[in-house]
């Protein structure tokens, strides 16, 4: 179809791909913008900003043109997780970051007002002859009036011992070479005589502490694994976009109901697209199950969330429609 308007170069190769790609349903599907806008339930002018690529397009809308054109459905929502993505990006990089409030009135001004600088010495005394105030020492010396009157010491006490001190008897020194000889023979008699020998203990082996298990690190914008993952929304945590695939899916009463499973966060959650207010969608393996409903205001998406699950095996998606269909996903 001739007349679309050229995308803009500085366009991310996601979103341009996946513009291109609806241009092209549009063009083979012979049905015209208008026609598409009547099929999908969408305005001509939202369709108009879609394949402009002006506005991220809801996965609703892209649900509804796989319906409309024949288009496969799997490629082209997982064609849409990337530029969805992208779109993401882009909006929060525009995200605009509020300036920093006023200073209340009354708040000193942090400026130093003029003036308040070193203050110069008294006119007539040059700058070289300021007084220095220094401390005094704590260990300085007292003065000579107080060592006057400071209590007297103790004199020292003699250098020398009284002459008798010095003149020791010969009788004590023997009687201590004697007593030193009989503690040393007793000393060798109780070592050969005594009792059974004593076996030296086994040296035991220190104590080996495991060396600690570290878990592998997460990639980038990933928070959570595992059982950590269970009640918690994947959008949020970053286990949605190229990090998830569709395990599993059904369609009931007309909406898509998929199982979307993460193997880098180990988690699962129920998905349903092109559903209508109040229906109902929900996850479950085993005992462990997550349910979700479609709000009100025009908004046809709804997933739950998440589900611990070391694989897709046994996790069913099911969705009650408020039509009264019924229904879940092999698992």
């Amino acid at each position: 179809m001739a007349g679309w308007t050229a995308l803009d170069d500085g366009l991310d190769p996601d979103v341009r791909a996946f513009t291109e790609r609806l241009r092209l349903l549009v063009e083979r599907s012979g049905l015209g913008v208008v026609a598409v806008a009547e099929r999908t339930g969408r305005a001509r002018a939202d369709w108009d900003a879609y394949l402009d690529a002006r506005r991220p397009v809801p996965r609703s809308a892209v649900v509804a043109l796989s319906d409309a054109t024949g288009a496969d459905l799997g490629s082209l929502t997982a064609q849409w997780e990337h530029a969805d993505r992208a779109w993401r990006h882009l909006l929060r990089e525009r995200a605009i970051v509020p300036a920093p409030a006023p200073a209340p009135e009354g708040a000193p001004d942090p400026t130093p007002p003029p003036g308040s600088g070193p203050v110069p010495p008294p006119e007539g005394v040059p700058a070289e002859h300021t007084i220095r105030m220094r401390p005094v020492p704590a260990s300085a010396p007292a003065p000579a009036a107080a060592r006057e009157h400071a209590a007297p010491t103790a004199p020292a006490p003699a250098r020398h011992a009284p002459a008798r001190a010095r003149r020791a008897s010969p009788l004590l020194y023997a009687a201590g070479v004697v007593g030193a000889l009989l503690v040393a023979t007793a000393a060798v008699l109780l070592a050969d005589l005594g009792g059974s020998e004593v076996t030296p203990a086994a040296p035991t082996a220190p104590a080996t502490t495991p060396a600690p298990t570290t878990a592998s690190p997460l990639p980038d914008g990933v928070r959570c694994a595992g059982e950590d993952c269970a009640g918690r929304d994947p959008e949020l945590m970053g286990c949605g976009g190229p990090l998830a695939a569709t395990a599993a899916r059904t369609r009931i009463g007309g909406a898509l109901v998929e199982v979307r499973y993460s193997a880098t966060c180990g988690g699962a959650w129920a998905r349903i697209s092109g559903a209508a207010p109040g229906d109902e969608v929900s996850v479950q393996a085993g005992t462990a199950v997550e349910v979700a409903n479609v709000p009100a205001g025009g908004d046809t998406d709804a997933y739950t969330l998440m589900i611990a699950a070391r694989s897709p095996d046994g996790v069913r998606a099911c969705a009650h429609r408020s039509s009264g269909a019924d229904g879940c996903t092999d698992g």
